[in-house]
């Protein structure tokens, strides 16, 4: 027969081992705890390093973080590529278009649409905050794009500007400019069509329109410093100087953030590069 003192041992060894339950559970749960926040610590890194790899931005306006290095081209041609010729040359003068088209970065009047040259050439610097760039745009070539170009230019549209996209890749090396904005998305709020032709080829020391589609040129272009293995769809308008290209390349391998990878390409020049001031 059990006495009080029996019971009293029972009853302390009951607790003892639902103490000791407790703790265990206890223990348990923290473990849970410290694996399930781990976890979420390893898909969120997941996720950053998804955005960061996978990630664009471009005329959109979408945001990437950007590489942790700077992106440089491995190697840049030295060889100057020709300026393109018409296969069949332009009358003396033309008629072109500048349709309203977007809102505009700055306020600037379209140019003159008649008895437009399609003769002779226009020297323009781009003075920058990295050294001059001297350009020369050709008006047989395409005599609608410099005169728009030229127009901007008198306007003062590119004056204080960056340039806001390079490309250090083996098909594309290019500077591009002529958006105040900045984000890749801004115009003279017109347009105006391509003035191309199928037998047009890129290279190095070549002055070209970027555009989004046919026929939608407005004021940003590209200075090619390199490569740029492209289809006849951008309008080449003028060519770049020895020493302007000697200033591209340092830009460039300087590199870029990558933060326009994977599309459009390329990022912010790691050289901040300014037009100060465009002279016709």
């Amino acid at each position: 027969m059990a006495t009080n003192q029996m019971r009293r041992e029972a009853a302390k060894r009951k607790l003892a081992r639902q103490q000791e339950r407790r703790a265990l559970q206890a223990k348990r749960r923290k473990q849970i705890t410290v694996i399930t926040s781990a976890a979420v610590v390893v898909v969120v890194v997941v996720a950053v390093v998804l955005l960061s790899t996978l990630g664009g931005s471009g005329s959109s306006g979408t945001t990437t973080e950007p590489a942790a290095a700077a992106v440089t081209p491995e190697h840049i041609p030295t060889d100057v590529a020709p300026l393109p010729t018409r296969p069949t040359a332009l009358p003396a003068t033309v008629t072109c278009t500048y349709p309203a088209g977007g809102a505009a970065a700055k306020q600037v009047q379209a140019p003159a649409t008649t008895d437009i040259s399609a003769q002779g050439t226009v020297p323009v610097t781009l003075q920058t905050n990295v050294g001059a760039i001297a350009l020369t745009l050709d008006r047989a070539l395409a005599p609608c794009t410099v005169n728009s170009f030229v127009s901007l230019a008198r306007q003062g549209y590119f004056d204080a500007t960056g340039c806001h996209r390079l490309t250090t890749s083996a098909g594309l090396q290019v500077l591009q400019c002529g958006d105040p904005t900045g984000s890749g998305a801004g115009g003279p709020g017109y347009t105006f069509p391509d003035e191309t032709f199928p037998e047009l080829t890129y290279g190095r020391g070549l002055l070209a329109m970027a555009n989004a589609g046919r026929d939608t040129n407005g004021s940003q272009f590209f200075m090619i410093y390199g490569d740029a293995q492209l289809p006849p769809n951008y309008t080449v308008f003028g060519s770049i100087s020895a020493e302007g290209l000697q200033v591209i390349d340092r830009i460039a391998r300087a590199g870029h953030d990558g933060s326009l990878d994977p599309s459009p390409g390329g990022g912010t020049p790691v050289q901040p590069v300014t037009i100060e001031k465009a002279i016709v």
